[in-house]
């Protein structure tokens, strides 16, 4: 199969949009659509589509980025069913679970087009620098021949496996440690404080010794002891996934006894802060009301 030359990015939200920029920037020719609206989201060197069926008549392979595993699927079928495309090829960056990767897979082999479960890990400060994990769920020759494009949005490209289904897998691992830590490291700060330690030694103290974590050292330093409060990821996508995590950690019947906890914890500070920012869930821990964003 030959190398494909132009691309397509449906969804351009916190995630999506850095990531079609990289692509846009490093050259490709990039056509791009949002449901909500490509107006001044359009990156620079891309262009802007007025239906998903416009990218798809253009585009070799397409790119999604999507909120959830019922538009992932969603966007599959309505794909399957243009008769005029040039796209054979779909690659999934969104965080959608196994039984929604499978399924869309599923619905595109139906229409003889291959999907790749591709979900990316490292926020939207990641995407921006290109720094975000990508965990390819695929055919190794279907990597090799859209690497170019992938070293575009991701400097760090990993095959988790053969099939989708496996990159959803490591996806939600990694974000259900994530958000662990994040719960953890919330609690252990705000038990410091009642102690009279102060925030900035506990964080020196915890990144050279065995509690760091991605919390301690990037998430609490940069974003909640300045005030900022701005990861760029909602509190209700990191709760959708860790429910996720549970709910496929639960089908394959492992161990979910602290999934169980922590996922409470997380559905407990969405309801509470809906619209949060997920470093808020520090907020909720301690039991303080938040400033407006």
């Amino acid at each position: 199969m030959t190398t494909p030359a132009k691309f397509g990015f449906i969804g351009l939200g916190n995630m999506g949009g850095p990531m079609a920029a990289n692509i846009a920037k490093a050259g490709h020719d990039l056509t791009v659509y949002d449901k909500a609206g490509a107006e001044g989201r359009t990156p620079p060197g891309a262009a802007a589509a007025a239906s998903l069926a416009d990218v798809v008549s253009v585009a070799d392979t397409t790119f999604l980025s999507l909120p959830d595993g019922k538009i992932s699927v969603a966007v599959a079928g309505d794909i399957a069913a243009l008769s005029d495309r040039a796209t054979t090829t779909v690659i999934d960056l969104s965080t959608i679970g196994i039984a929604a990767a499978q399924e869309a897979e599923k619905i595109l082999a139906d229409a003889d087009i291959t999907y790749i479960d591709a979900p990316v890990s490292g926020g939207a400060a990641g995407a921006r620098t290109a720094t975000i994990s990508l965990m390819w769920g695929g055919p190794s020759d279907v990597l090799e021949r859209h690497r170019p494009v992938c070293q575009a949005l991701s400097k760090n490209i990993f095959r988790v496996g053969d099939r989708p289904g496996q990159g959803q897998a490591m996806k939600l691992a990694n974000n259900f440690l994530s958000a662990t830590a994040m719960a953890a490291t919330s609690e252990a700060i705000a038990f410091g404080l009642t102690q009279g330690l102060d925030m900035a030694t506990m964080l020196d103290v915890l990144n050279v010794s065995s509690g760091q974590n991605k919390a301690t050292s990037d998430k609490f330093p940069n974003r909640i002891l300045p005030g900022n409060y701005d990861a760029g990821f909602h509190t209700a996508l990191m709760t959708k996934d860790v429910l996720l995590y549970l709910e496929n950690v639960r089908a394959a019947t492992t161990a979910d006894t602290v999934g169980t906890v922590v996922g409470d914890v997380w559905q407990r500070c969405n309801d509470a802060l809906p619209g949060s920012d997920f470093t808020r869930i520090y907020d909720f821990v301690r039991g303080a009301a938040p400033a407006d964003d």
